[in-house]
């Protein structure tokens, strides 16, 4: 009796737990189905014009992890498409003066979140430039001046690059992937594989992503309620007007500056986040142009 006792009970434990255990590997499903939300897929994309083979295996598959991962940032993402309301109508119009395509307005998402970003390898600015790159491009770049910082001025450079790398490849999505792995790099794979369609060449990890990465957040921030982004207009970041002023001497004391016009030390440099340092020395007397903001401070 004791034995059937002990055999009913331990019988019981073990049913008891094998339920919890079911319940547990459940939920657990359950919490990680629920983090992808509203995974939407287009029938077709493109880059710059140029369509992207879906039909190709591993070509649908690496789109597909862009679009999971980047969807599923949700602050990074929202903070992005908010950002962007007041980035592009700056970089817009300097890509068609150029003769750049729009999607390249994305590449400068994939590269900085549209902030003044500061890679561990030293690049910096919205297009991540490189100390030497940005000065070929004709930036300047001391511990007075960093031209990186200011979006006219760098997206210029960039253009500048990608108009050089379309030239030479005679496709913006290889121009694209250049940014990333550089002229050089890919121009290598290029000639080793026998290949000259990104889709088609066996690039670096993070090359081979990049572009599908940048085609991702263009059809994130293109389609948001499509992908779980609903935002208000009320809540995306607004392009705040200011006035320019031409500078062509030393100002000793950019706080003492920022007074004189009307606004603060912090708001100089909001504004104006090409002045690195607490002064601006100018003895060219080279003609500089700050922005001074009529509202929003």
């Amino acid at each position: 009796m004791n034995l059937i006792k002990k055999t009913g009970l331990i019988a019981s434990v073990v049913l008891v737990s094998g339920i919890l255990i079911h319940a547990v590997s459940n939920e657990n499903i359950k919490d990680k189905t629920s983090i992808v939300k509203n995974h939407y897929f287009p029938t077709e994309v493109n880059f710059a014009g140029e369509k992207t083979p879906l039909n190709i295996a591993d070509v649908k598959e690496r789109f597909d992890r862009e679009l999971l991962v980047n969807a599923n940032l949700d602050a990074s993402t929202l903070l992005i498409i908010k950002r962007a309301n007041r980035a592009f109508p700056i970089i817009e119009p300097i890509l068609k003066k150029n003769g750049v395509p729009d999607d390249f307005k994305y590449l400068a998402v994939a590269e900085s979140a549209l902030i003044n970003a500061t890679s561990s390898a030293g690049a910096k600015g919205f297009w991540q430039f490189m100390p030497a790159t940005a000065k070929e491009y004709g930036m300047e770049v001391n511990d007075i001046v960093d031209e990186r910082y200011h979006l006219e001025m760098s997206t210029e450079a960039a253009c500048k690059y990608l108009l050089g790398a379309y030239k030479k490849f005679g496709s913006w999505t290889l121009a694209a992937a250049s940014y990333n792995g550089g002229l050089g790099g890919v121009n290598k794979q290029i000639t080793f594989q026998g290949e000259n369609n990104y889709y088609d060449l066996l690039l670096t990890d993070e090359t081979a992503r990049y572009v599908f990465r940048i085609i991702a957040l263009k059809e994130i921030m293109k389609n948001p309620v499509q992908y779980g982004f609903t935002v208000n207009p009320t809540e995306l970041y607004p392009l705040i007007p200011t006035r320019k002023i031409e500078i062509d001497s030393t100002i000793e004391d950019l706080a003492v500056f920022a007074k004189s016009q009307g606004i603060n030390y912090k708001v100089l440099k909001i504004h104006n986040p090409w002045l690195r340092d607490r002064k601006l020395t100018n003895a060219t007397k080279k003609k500089y142009v700050l922005e001074i903001p009529t509202e929003g401070y």
